[in-house]
Formats: C-alpha cells, sequence, structure tokens
C-alpha cells in the first residue's frame, strides 16, 4: 500500500532534513519490504539483516532521491534488488522447513503445514532456479503484486520487458514444475 501521492513526497522531501518524517516512512515501507526480501532469502534473520541494510542505505542516499512519478517504495524495491544480490554474492543461504513452519498458523494441522510448506518450497526453489532477470519479476509480481509499470521502475525496463520476462518466467516455471498440460486445464 502506498501513501497519496502528495503526501508522500512532502514526506520525503522532509525526510532529507528530518530524521522523523524518515521514520514514518520507515514505518509505512518497512513491513512491504521486509516481505519482499524475505521471500527472496526465505531466512528470518538474513532478511531482518538485508531490509535493515536497504532503509540505512536510503537514509543515506535520500538526500538524491528525486521523486520520478512512481512510488517512493519502487525505489526502496530498487535498493532491496541490489541488497539481495550482494547478499547472494556473499552468502546463499539455506531454508529449513523447520522455521517456514514456525511462522505458519499454528492453528493449522501439522500435517497441512508441512504439505503447504513443501509445495511454497518447491514453487520458491523453481522460481529461484530461474535467470535474474525473471526470478527478480516474478518475485515483485508474485510474492509483492507490484504492477507491471512499478516493476519496470524497480528493474529499469519499461512494461512490455516486463510482460515478457513474466511471461518466459512462467513457462520457465511450468517446465521446472513438470506442469503437464491436464494441470493447466487443456485436457
Amino acid at each position: 500500500m502506498t501513501l497519496p501521492r502528495a503526501y508522500e513526497d512532502q514526506l520525503v522531501e522532509r525526510a532529507k532534513v528530518d530524521a522523523d518524517a524518515f521514520g514514518e516512512l520507515y514505518g509505512h515501507y518497512f513491513g512491504q519490504i521486509y516481505r519482499f526480501v524475505y521471500s527472496r532469502l526465505r531466512d528470518q534473520d538474513a532478511a531482518e539483516d538485508v531490509t535493515s541494510e536497504v532503509f540505512f542505505k536510503a537514509l543515506r542516499a535520500i538526500g538524491r532521491y528525486k521523486p520520478s512519478g512512481h512510488p517512493f517504495s519502487a525505489w526502496l524495491y530498487q535498493i532491496s534488488v541490489n541488497a539481495i544480490a550482494d547478499h547472494y554474492r556473499a552468502k546463499r543461504p539455506a531454508t529449513s522447513l523447520d522455521d517456514a513452519i514456525g511462522v505458519a498458523d499454528p492453528a493449522q494441522a501439522v500435517a497441512d503445514r508441512v504439505a503447504q510448506s513443501d509445495e511454497a518450497s518447491r514453487v520458491w526453489a523453481a522460481i529461484d532456479s530461474l535467470p535474474e532477470q525473471q526470478r527478480t519479476a516474478m518475485t515483485l509480481k508474485l510474492g509483492e503484486d507490484l504492477k507491471l509499470a512499478d516493476i519496470g521502475v524497480v528493474m529499469g525496463k519499461s512494461e512490455g520487458a516486463i510482460k515478457l520476462l513474466i511471461h518466459r518466467g512462467m513457462i520457465g516455471l511450468r517446465e521446472r514444475l513438470d506442469v503437464t498440460t491436464f494441470d493447466r486445464g487443456e485436457a
């Protein structure tokens, strides 16, 4: 969820000189940036560290930020994509089924949580195996439900290029997950 554009622009301008204004931006966008980072890393400690780094980098660079007609969150996603890439370059984290169950709904039966977690892990593993550009576009679309235009801003590409990346990503997912024509309703 984004703030009203005019208010957000004013808040960003104030944040360049006022720590409280930056704190308001942090409070508003922390959750969605954390979810995006966590969806890519699937490790709570690493996601917390990378998210903190994203906001630290944003704080250091806010003076150079110029509104571009896109939500402020698009700029934060750009920083996030770079921070995630830096993290993967340093060390690729392992995902634990126990960790995934730990963040699941405790009211759900354990067997259901394990099956759901296993399927989600399988899908995210398939997304992780896509080429980097497709992987980023798919994560921003499926994991964050961003609009194609906003994904384009984050990735520095046109909306048409993003559509193509997502289309190719879906084809790659179908191949990796071995989805049959019956599963797609083409029996």
